[in-house]
């Protein structure tokens, strides 16, 4: 093989590594003189030209000129007759050039030279991947199934970039086939082993805050903020709002006409139900609208202790019906609460201090059937009783006026004594 034709040899690499040619010959060169050095144990006396418009490659080897049988170092020295074999004039003391051809090298040289170059170019390649996707960490990205394992997804984009979308940053309803589209964030880029690994989520809190960016132009333009996120992906997510322009309407902008704009992103999160609510500084009105549907009386905020990690607590009271809403099913909706807040939420029904005592605890005093008439109208405890109006409990329940003023009694006397 020709020093000349070898660009060309290698123009694979630049085609499928997308390598400019200026690159390419820079790292030929690092290539060439690694393998000189190793060939003849150094590679300062050697010339490399390299001439990116032609695309050609010559090696020159110099080496200055001595007398016959005098050689002590073959690398830098070359007798007077092997010289003039070169050119007939050379004499002694002169500096003789020579070119090197690829043959000269030897074999083992030129598949090494290989296996070095392809190694160098795919180190280029994945540093300039790595450099690329850590840039875009935390925005929003597509890519297309190409592999489906059972622990993870592997995608490729246009570029023939490989993604992988783990088991745990799939949203429990995901379900994709191959070659289907996918989106997500771009959660964390590394190098393991040179090679960049791209990790996308789906489950993120910052994926749905990308999400309201592209469905939602006043927040694309930057008229309504995001200011807080908190998810339980598939589930429900809670996300709080504020726009510095009073003629916006931060919560309407973002839901639609029945819903119409957050329609999309619910269906991109598989069903996720969004609550959007306003944000403000005032901690307890936040609360307050992180605990929507259900509606806060009144709630006492802890101070924090002294030299714990643990979040600030605060009690939160409502009425007996508003603690199930509170809570949610599986305790979904205190947990988002909690977390969009950053409080300790311990939802209290309102009532007399602190302790409660369960209707359970009665069926001495009082009879059974009474006991399940009120459990039948949601009331279990003592408090959740004496909260209550006695008319309210006469059209919520069967029971008689004078049976429900008796049971009242008898309650109140527990937490008087």
């Amino acid at each position: 093989m020709e020093n000349i034709a070898l660009i060309d040899s290698f123009s694979e690499f630049k085609d499928d590594k997308s390598i400019d040619r200026v690159t390419l010959m820079a790292i030929l060169e690092d290539v060439f003189r690694a393998t000189l050095k190793r060939k003849f144990g150094s590679d300062d006396n050697f010339d490399i030209i390299i001439n990116p418009d032609k695309g050609d490659l010559e090696i020159w080897r110099n080496r200055v000129v001595v007398a016959d049988g005098e050689v002590e170092d073959p690398n830098e020295e070359i007798s007077l007759t092997e010289a003039r074999k070169i050119e007939p004039d050379f004499e002694v003391g002169e500096d003789a050039s020579e070119e090197v051809k690829l043959i000269d090298l030897g074999r083992r040289s030129i598949l090494a030279l290989r296996q070095n170059l392809i190694a160098k170019i795919q180190e280029h390649d994945n540093t300039n991947i790595f450099k690329q996707f850590k840039d875009l960490e935390g925005e929003l990205y597509s890519a297309e199934v190409h592999h489906i394992k059972h622990n993870a997804i592997i995608l490729l984009d246009d570029d023939g970039n490989e993604l992988v979308l783990p088991k745990s940053e799939q949203i429990r309803s995901d379900y994709f086939r191959k070659g289907e589209s996918v989106r997500g964030i771009i959660k964390t880029v590394e190098l393991r082993g040179n090679k960049p690994v791209i990790i996308m989520s789906r489950t993120a809190p910052e994926f749905l805050e990308k999400l309201f960016e592209q469905e939602i132009p006043e927040v694309f333009d930057g008229l309504i903020t995001i200011k807080k996120v908190a998810r339980i992906p598939g589930e429900k997510a809670k996300v709080a709002v504020d726009s510095y322009d009073d003629r916006i309407d931060p919560v309407g902008a973002c839901v639609g006409m029945k819903g119409s704009r957050i329609h999309s992103i619910v269906r991109e999160l598989g069903n996720e139900n969004i609550d959007v609510i306003n944000y403000t500084n005032n901690t307890q009105l936040l609360i307050a609208r992180a605990l929507s549907p259900a509606k806060v009386v009144s709630m006492t905020i802890h101070e924090a202790e002294e030299g714990s990690d643990r979040r600030q607590r605060v009690d939160v009271f409502l009425k007996p019906e508003e603690v199930s809403k509170a809570i949610g099913k599986n305790g979904v909706n205190i947990r988002l609460a909690c977390q969009l807040t950053g409080f300790e939420l311990d939802v209290q029904r309102e009532g007399y201090g602190d302790e409660d005592v369960e209707l359970t605890e009665f069926s001495d005093e009082i009879d059974t059937w009474i006991l399940q008439e009120l459990k039948n109208a949601g009331l279990d405890t003592a408090k959740s009783v004496l909260e209550q109006d006695v008319n309210d409990l006469i059209k919520r329940t069967d029971l008689e006026e004078e049976t429900i003023i008796e049971v009242q009694r008898i309650l109140k006397e527990e937490f008087d004594s």
